[in-house]
């Protein structure tokens, strides 16, 4: 049912980004490594309405109302996409017994957006080669969303019990 592969999506990519998010929160206090600040998602967002697709520097973008909230809302609504598209290759089945590997496999090619979107976007080039340590920066991208596959797979999990 349409209904139904539609809540199982919002569900799972919501637990999907609570877990990647925790991770980020973990990385943080632990490790004292900031994660991505999605005001920046929000201002970059927000400049499309003049055209603006991409900044030499999101950071030095002018700001724009509602960016923090636009930011979020946006991390989660593109999470929940993410997992429409893994239930729609996975199918229904998938859901009711949930494997880890097309979990993973998903939140491995869900690397593309900020590799070759939202980096480019906010004037980090292709995956974050302007910045000053390109491979630690694609590494925490890598782990990030490893995190959100194995987030995936646990949303699933959660979907299934219900």
């Amino acid at each position: 049912m349409w209904i139904e592969w539609v809540l199982n999506a919002i569900a799972i990519g919501i637990v999907a980004t609570i877990v990647m998010d925790l991770w980020a929160l973990f990385v943080k206090v632990a490790f004292a490594i900031p994660s991505l600040n999605y005001a920046f998602v929000g201002r970059w967002i927000g400049h499309f309405a003049s055209g603006t697709l991409s900044h030499p520097n999101i950071a030095q973008a002018g700001p724009i109302a509602g960016e923090k909230a636009i930011g979020w809302v946006t991390h989660y609504a593109t999470s929940v996409i993410f997992a429409a598209a893994l239930l729609a290759v996975a199918g229904p089945g998938w859901v009711e017994a949930p494997t880890l590997w097309p979990a993973l496999v998903t939140g491995w090619i869900t690397l593309l957006a900020p590799f070759f979107i939202l980096q480019p976007g906010f004037g980090f080039g292709i995956a974050a080669s302007k910045t000053p340590r390109p491979n630690v920066a694609r590494w925490r991208s890598f782990i990030a969303h490893t995190v959100f596959g194995l987030g995936l797979f646990v949303g699933a999990w959660v979907v299934s019990q219900i």
